[in-house]
This record gives structure tokens, C-alpha cells and sequence, in this order.
């Protein structure tokens, strides 16, 4: 569904996808148009944070690692080695249901399919709308697994490096719930 969405996004002008230099994989580098189209989407997000109830079937888990990738991974926080994490979502079946996180040489891609390699890390997200608050800064990475929204397995010091990859996100704050609108799926 993701590459499908690319490709979309690709004859739409919004995106270029070029193949990789140094081996196998794409890049995808937003054009002018993915730029100024991004304001509007960061205005959009605001506003959903702000107003829009946050349902499970606005939270799919597959967005948030995208979302790094694309947004708002500090890639001076990568490692510089190479990292393979896999996502399983048990909520999912089918296609979507797993996702991979790579990261090389600085540089982070989503994969669909497994590139090849160890996976250094497991992440299994239970419950995406979790996943979701977390990556809208409104729940704390310790509270999404406690909770158990979300469980890393691997060794220590990846699990505990991975959600610093991500930029913080400022939580929006919401108003009283009777005033929240409700999106269509």
C-alpha cells in the first residue's frame, strides 16, 4: 500500500523517486511542490491534534514510522552503523501487517519487504491509536510501554536510542471533548 501511495505521489508531482546510488532501494526527495504541500499537511495535522478525536481507524501504525522517515527523523541522532527495525502490527493482517525501518550510513528508508540482514530491533504495536498519541507528543514513549502499546525487543541500547530518533513533537493541547469534531474514515 505504501509504494502504491508513492508512486501516486510520484505522478502527482509531490515526490521524486529515484533508484539508490550505492545498491538497492530508492530515495524519495520531496519536490517543490512536496514542500509547500508539507506546510499545508503540518497546518492540517495542528488542526487535527487540536480538534479531531483520534480514532483507530485514523491511526495506522504504519504512518508513524513513514512519518520519521519523511518528517521528522533527527538523522544526527542515527547511528551510524546499520539497524534493522522491524514493525509488527498483530492489529493488521495481510499486507501492511509488517514494515522495516533501515538505517545506513546516516540515512533511514521504510521498507515493505525485508532488505536483506539482521533485524537488530522488534517493535510490536498493540494498540496504533497509542502509537499515534505517542507520535503526536501527547503520550510518552515510557507510558506507551508500560501501558503495553508498544513492545521493543532487542538489546538495550538500540531499544532505548529508538524513540530518540524522532524529533519531539510539541503536544497540541485539546479542548473539552464535547467541542471535538469527528472525521470520517
Amino acid at each position: 500500500m505504501l509504494s502504491k501511495r508513492l508512486r501516486d505521489l510520484e505522478r502527482a508531482g509531490v515526490v521524486e523517486i529515484r533508484p539508490k546510488a550505492d545498491g538497492p532501494g530508492s530515495t524519495y526527495e520531496p519536490t517543490q511542490a512536496g514542500r509547500e504541500l508539507s506546510e499545508v499537511m503540518l497546518a492540517l495535522q495542528r488542526w487535527g491534534s487540536q480538534w479531531a478525536e483520534l480514532t483507530p481507524e485514523h491511526a495506522h501504525p504504519g504512518v508513524v514510522p513513514w512519518g520519521w522517515v519523511s518528517c521528522h527523523l533527527d538523522r544526527g541522532r542515527l547511528p551510524r552503523r546499520r539497524v534493522l527495525v522491524r514493525f509488527d502490527y498483530p492489529t493488521l493482517s495481510g499486507p501492511g501487517s509488517r514494515g522495516w525501518l533501515l538505517i545506513e550510513r546516516g540515512d533511514a528508508e521504510i521498507c515493505e519487504k525485508h532488505p536483506g540482514g539482521e533485524e537488530d530491533l522488534v517493535v510490536v504495536v498493540s494498540d496504533p491509536v497509542a502509537f499515534a498519541r505517542w507520535d503526536l507528543g501527547e503520550l510518552e514513549w515510557s507510558d506507551a510501554l508500560r501501558g503495553g502499546a508498544i513492545e521493543v525487543q532487542g538489546a538495550p541500547a538500540p531499544a532505548r536510542a529508538l524513540p530518540t530518533w524522532k524529533r519531539r513533537v510539541e503536544p497540541v493541547r485539546r479542548p473539552p471533548a464535547a467541542r471535538q469534531a469527528t472525521i470520517p474514515a
